[in-house]
């Protein structure tokens, strides 16, 4: 039976891997929430930890912008809309987490083919993605090479050379691919990975992802 992970674990695991990833903490209770105000740097993103709910905001568990002196109101705020949206949902506690950056949103992840095994895929990202269906996929395993010639295919990749004028790192992007893979292979159990959206930034600053899902 899959299930997924929760965000935080999901994140964790991908960051073993050698993913950039926000840095986040989970707070259980409001004193928590506000030992953890010290630790994120704010105004910062505060979301529901629950493997059972996968549509954050669209149950009203996800606010931007909290500053410092909100957290505990939003953190009330995050529970009642959980308990209200799904009353059977099991609440692993509150995440906490810094507001990236805005930058080239891509959407990276893997899913397993029942037929061909894990499928790795990479392109445009953010609230667009299923418009514009800018992906390139390719089965594992895979070098660098690949995932170079993968990029290729995309329309992503006239933006990172420049078309706007901006190159953006374009090494980052490719490691985070290898990385992936090198997570999928070696972890049979995973189905499905999900990072969107990663952002990318200008060439020789990295990237970070924001989102992350995990489907065992």
């Amino acid at each position: 039976m899959s299930r997924f992970l929760n965000e935080f674990d999901a994140k964790n695991l991908l960051a073993e891997y050698g993913v950039p990833m926000v840095k986040s903490r989970v707070a259980h209770t409001k004193e928590e929430a506000e030992k953890i105000t010290d630790e994120i740097k704010f105004p910062a993103v505060m979301k529901v930890l629950s493997a059972d709910i996968q549509h954050k905001t669209e149950a009203g568990c996800v606010f931007l912008g909290v500053e410092k002196d909100k957290a505990n109101e939003i953190f009330d705020k995050i529970c009642d809309n959980a308990r209200t949206y799904a009353p059977e949902a099991v609440i692993d506690g509150i995440l906490i987490q810094e507001m990236a950056d805005s930058s080239l949103e891509v959407i990276v992840g893997m899913k397993k083919d029942p037929q061909f095994g894990p499928v790795l895929m990479v392109g445009l990202g953010g609230i667009y993605v299923e418009v514009f269906q800018d992906v390139s996929l390719r089965l594992l395993p895979i070098d660098r090479q690949e995932v170079q010639r993968m990029l290729e295919e995309t329309r992503l990749y006239k933006i990172i050379k420049g078309a706007r004028g901006t190159r953006y790192d374009e090494e980052t992007l490719i490691d985070v691919l290898l990385s992936i893979s090198k997570m999928s292979l070696e972890q049979p159990d995973i189905e499905e990975i999900d990072i969107n959206p990663l952002f990318l930034y200008e060439e020789g600053k990295g990237a970070k992802g924001v989102d992350a899902l995990i489907r065992m």
